[in-house]
């Protein structure tokens, strides 16, 4: 299989951990294979969790393990200035006009309290979807009526096209949020299909916002995010088999950098966790142990 584009999409919520770059080496791999380039694709628009720092964190990192990239941002300064997702917002707007107008959307003025309160698993199941209330309500989100989605095909990578139904937990999903901001599911596509992405690389905790955001693109009759192709890997776990998190600072790049480890250091420990047979030392021998 030959690809046009694929992505590194990190958000700049807190440093890259070992699991952001075990993401980042097989999207690399990937395209190697695959004849892909790479953009480079900051999502910054949770301006609430939004630091200068952690940009630059994401430009360290792919310096200092050697990770090129062909499109996109090489620095905090042009990122700021022309490749923020702010510089994106009347596309995002317009989205947003055209799924009110198909009414795709109903809102909703839930807490996360409300929720928990309305079923003991947490999952919003689509309660205020009879409510009726009136979209332009202040301190209300949009939700995706999802309530009579069928089967959604996936072009897979490794077993071509699949069908899947939607899980509880990505059901009725989020694209305005109670701040009349768009949210991540709908600026992740708009930006994929922006510039042309056909290759999409994700761990396995997002494959429900594949499927989300699959419904979307139908929902506004955007054939190439449809016919995009996907691959979802494996997380990268750490000690008692957790998911890796970015509070987590000891698995983050910059503490092993400055604790003096080099790149071959943590292709190692990447092995280790990973399971390896043998130490991992660089990045063609991370793309050996890959199965892909």
């Amino acid at each position: 299989m030959e690809f046009k584009l694929t992505r590194f999409a990190p958000t700049p919520s807190g440093f890259l951990h070992l699991g952001n770059l075990y993401s980042f080496l097989i999207t690399k791999a990937l395209a190697d294979k695959t004849g892909a380039q790479i953009l480079l694709r900051i999502d910054d628009l949770d301006r609430d969790r939004y630091r200068p720092e952690y940009v630059q964190d994401i430009f360290d990192t792919l310096d200092f393990m050697e990770i090129g990239f062909n499109m996109g941002p090489k620095n905090l300064h042009e990122f700021e200035q022309e490749w923020s997702q702010i510089h994106r917002m009347n596309t995002y707007m317009e989205a947003l006009d055209e799924i009110r107008d198909r009414k795709l959307v109903f809102a909703c003025d839930c807490t996360r309290k409300k929720i928990q309160q309305l079923d003991s698993s947490g999952y919003y199941l689509g309660h205020c979807q009879v409510r009726n209330i009136p979209l332009e309500r202040n301190e209300t989100c949009w939700r995706m009526d999802t309530f009579d989605t069928d089967f959604i095909k996936v072009n897979t990578y490794s077993e071509g096209i699949k069908s899947y139904t939607l899980p509880e937990d990505s059901a009725f999903f989020i694209v305005r949020k109670k701040d009349k901001l768009p949210a991540y599911q709908l600026t992740s596509v708009l930006d994929d299909v922006t510039y042309g992405v056909d290759l999409i690389v994700r761990g396995n905790d997002l494959f429900g916002s594949t499927l989300g955001q699959l419904i979307l693109a139908q929902g506004l009759e955007l054939d190439s995010f449809q016919q995009a192709t996907f691959h979802h890997h494996p997380l990268l776990k750490g000690p008692k088999n957790k998911k890796l998190s970015k509070s987590e600072g000891a698995t983050s790049i910059q503490f092993l950098r400055n604790e003096g480890k080099n790149p071959a250091d943590v292709y190692r420990i990447l092995g280790e966790m990973l399971g390896a047979n043998e130490p991992i030392k660089n990045f063609e021998e991370f793309k050996g142990f890959l199965v892909l």
